[in-house]
């Protein structure tokens, strides 16, 4: 405005008029044209009224000018003020709800630990036992590793403790074994050195500190179960309908209500935080503070994990195999890939080292596909390049090559190194699979092992009843077909979007989802053929089911697929991810809320006075030096509460032990007494416990009872018109050695018996009476 005013003082009267016209503000001009064409008919004057109109005129665009810089000088101090209340009220939500829904995810898991604490006290009447009775209570062989912690606890230092057991010729007849090695037994490491420090003895009983310990981490798995569908779904209202599903599901999502010493008890888990800090690390929407936080984070529990179970290598192929479909379709950037491949190289080295070179680790499945798809992505550099045809063409060879690789250098590990557990897994698979037939007793056994067998339809029936497969296949057809448009979008060259909004309704789009629908189909499917992985598996519906019917991205995203247009999309959404898991959430509140409560009233009868008599017996009158051989399970609790050598293990991960297990169930095979003597002075025994209910054992699966294993494998077997008949030369000796006759007399001398157990001393010196 100021270089228009100077350019009107140096031209003409007439000049300016028209100058004035053009450039003055519309509203200005028509007020000033109007009177000018009323007086003089529309002809311009250079004198008189046109000069005094002109200086009107500058006046008032000079006002308008200045009134236009005061609102330009006042407008971005105004807008200012509003964007930091804006964000500082946006922030103080976003810290209220994150708040919220932290102190939400702590209370859950607290409060399952009390119930899990609560029930194992009614179940067991453990808080009124004697510590022999409390022990007892740990069945299926777990208490072997309680025994190791009552060890560590008794030696004069942690580390005269620790010396011990990695030469341990106590427990193991005629070996000398790393026990720390052999049955994993960090956890009990870690807590007994924590009960020392923080003189926990001054308050608690051992016991106590101990499955204190063990319902702490499921406090931990739960709520990492919540936050892993939290951070899925935005809202922590998904979390707690996950932790509902998990605590009525029980029976099927974990096994620390009747085996709490378990491995998998402790190392689950540490797997659940590793699944939901990897969820983390996989979003999009992430800042690079908590993405760092994330890769921390799955650094320490991929370690922990791998160090406390040695079967949880195999649990992270079946992950590692997620995560190589991801980057095979390009749906998660490279760079993220590569942190997470040195997330799992840097662990099993640290496992390694920390397991005494166990070379388990250089065999495992794990580390061979690491390896083949490090060397895959480095020859295939251009592989997601390319028309549809051609990137489906180099998919299928970087597939080959990645499996060819891995197979290849596994194979020379196993040639290298002495590693024999690969080649029994290989026939135990075959055999699983109906490739192939064995009368081999281990594997035989293993396959009657009810976690290695098919799932029974009481498992979906209760999960169906539980609301939660019916809403799981829901949410699972979503997010698969979304997922399989997005792959098909990556292999035609379109790029993923990372900025997603509700309006797209692509739910398949973002990988987190994409990883949790691979994770649930691969450990589906492992459920589907052994009934051991639904506890694995069964904790990930809960969470994967809880996301979806609470994410309004799911509900937009079929919305989109209906193309619903009666009433906004993203309006009915966002009602029902609020309005569905309130009624679910209500409903199982009013159906397992009683059922839940019923539990911790009823005070159930758990008492085995027979076992109770035969501990006291060994304690009191067997030899501190004695050797016994019974069944693995048994044994672990001999060995538990009485500290005696045993000749076997409840360990069915070390194939060596369950040759050993074999040997000593000949017992109950048709063998001569000087079969079995023989076998038993091999192992340096001195007393065997014959057990009734597996001599007398009743079964309608006869083809899974422990004789029938053992007739098979000793070829005692006839086959006779479709019927399997036993037959030997000699009776079965359980029973025969009952009829306290020659020879078996001779060989053994029974010291002690009750209704359920009998002990029989096995004699140094043969005395041959007739």
């Amino acid at each position: 405005m100021t270089e228009l005013r100077c350019r009107k003082t140096e031209t003409l009267a007439g000049d300016e008029e028209a100058e004035r016209r053009q450039n003055e503000p519309e509203p200005q001009t028509e007020r000033v044209n109007e009177p000018v064409s009323a007086e003089d008919g529309g002809s311009v004057s250079s004198g008189g009224a046109g000069d005094d109109l002109q200086q009107k005129d500058e006046g008032e665009v000079k006002e308008e000018d200045g009134l236009h810089k005061q609102e330009e000088s006042t407008r971005p101090r105004t807008s200012v003020k509003r964007s930091k209340s804006s964000s500082t009220s946006g922030f103080l939500q976003r810290l209220l709800r994150v708040f919220l829904g932290c102190l939400a995810a702590v209370a859950c898991g607290m409060l399952y630990a009390v119930y899990l604490s609560t029930y194992h006290d009614r179940k067991f009447w453990f808080s009124t036992r004697q510590e022999l009775e409390r022990e007892i209570t740990f069945q299926a062989g777990s208490g072997l590793y309680y025994y190791y912690y009552k060890h560590m606890l008794a030696a004069p230092s942690f580390e005269r403790g620790f010396y011990e057991l990695m030469i341990d010729n106590r427990t193991v007849s005629g070996q000398t074994i790393n026990a720390v090695e052999r049955l994993s037994l960090y956890p009990e490491l870690i807590t007994s050195f924590i009960y020392r420090v923080t003189g926990s003895q001054d308050f608690m009983e051992p016991i106590y500190f101990y499955i204190g310990a063990v319902f702490g981490l499921q406090a931990v798995y739960v709520t990492a179960l919540f936050v892993c569908s939290w951070v899925m779904s935005g809202t922590w209202v998904a979390g707690m309908l996950a932790v509902a599903w998990y605590v009525i599901n029980r029976p099927d999502t974990s096994k620390v209500d009747h085996a709490v010493p378990l491995r998998d008890n402790w190392a689950l888990p540490y797997f659940s935080c590793q699944v939901a800090a990897l969820t983390g690390f996989l979003s999009n929407n992430i800042s690079s503070a908590t993405e760092m936080f994330c890769y921390l984070t799955m650094s320490a529990t991929t370690f922990t994990f791998l160090l406390v179970w040695e079967h949880s290598h195999y649990v992270l192929f079946i992950q590692g195999l997620c995560l190589f479909l991801l980057d095979s379709f390009d749906l998660v950037p490279s760079r993220k890939m590569a942190d997470i491949h040195k997330v799992y190289l840097s662990s099993l080295f640290l496992a390694y080292l920390f397991q005494f070179q166990n070379t388990t680790l250089l065999s495992s499945p794990l580390l061979s596909l690491l390896i083949g798809s490090v060397l895959a992505r480095y020859f295939q550099q251009k592989m997601k390049v390319g028309p549809l045809v051609a990137r489906v063409m180099k998919l299928f060879l970087h597939f080959h090559l990645v499996f060819t690789t891995g197979i290849t250098f596994s194979y020379l590990v196993k040639k290298l190194l002495p590693v024999s557990e690969g080649d029994f897994i290989l026939k135990f698979l075959e055999v699983k699979f109906g490739l192939n037939t064995t009368t081999d007793f281990v594997t035989n056994f293993l396959l009657c092992q009810e976690s290695l067998q098919t799932p029974r339809q009481d498992l979906f029936l209760r999960l169906t009843q539980a609301s939660v497969l019916p809403f799981y296949l829901l949410v699972l057809t979503v997010c698969l077909l979304s997922t399989l448009q997005t792959i098909y979008r990556r292999l035609s060259g379109q790029p993923m979007k990372t900025n997603l909004r509700l309006e797209d309704g692509r739910i398949g789009e973002q990988p987190e989802v994409i990883y949790h629908v691979f994770h649930t189909l691969l450990f589906g499917g492992l459920t589907l053929l052994f009934d051991g992985m639904k506890y694995l598996w069964t904790p990930y519906v809960c969470m994967f089911t809880a996301f979806g019917v609470c994410s309004p991205d799911l509900w937009m995203t079929v919305f989109k697929w209906l193309k619903l247009k009666s009433i906004h999309p993203v309006v009915l959404s966002l009602i029902l991810s609020t309005a569905v898991p309130t009624i679910i959430g209500f409903s199982l509140w009013r159906e397992y809320c009683p059922r839940v409560l019923a539990e911790l009233s009823d005070l159930q009868e758990f008492y085995d006075p027979d076992t109770v008599e035969l501990i006291s017996w060994i304690r009191s009158q067997a030899p501190v030096a004695a050797v016994f051989a019974g069944s693995p399970q048994l044994l672990g609790t001999v060995k538990l509460c009485s500290g005696s050598a045993v000749t076997s293990l409840p360990l069915y991960s070390d194939v060596n032990l369950l040759r050993r297990s074999e040997d000593t169930y000949q017992v109950y095979a048709m063998r001569s007494a000087e079969d079995i003597y023989k076998i038993l002075t091999s192992q340096k025994t001195n007393y065997v416990i014959i057990e009734e209910s597996i001599c007398t054992e009743l079964s309608l699966n006869k083809g899974c009872r422990i004789k029938d294993l053992l007739d098979i494998s000793n070829g005692h077997v006839v086959y006779d018109k479709g019927e399997i008949y036993s037959f030997s030369k000699h009776g079965r000796f359980c029973h025969e050695i009952k009829m306290n006759y020659s020879p078996y007399t001779n060989y053994f001398t029974r010291v002690f018996w009750n209704r359920s157990f009998h002990v029989y001393k096995v004699n140094s010196v043969i005395s041959f009476q007739y």
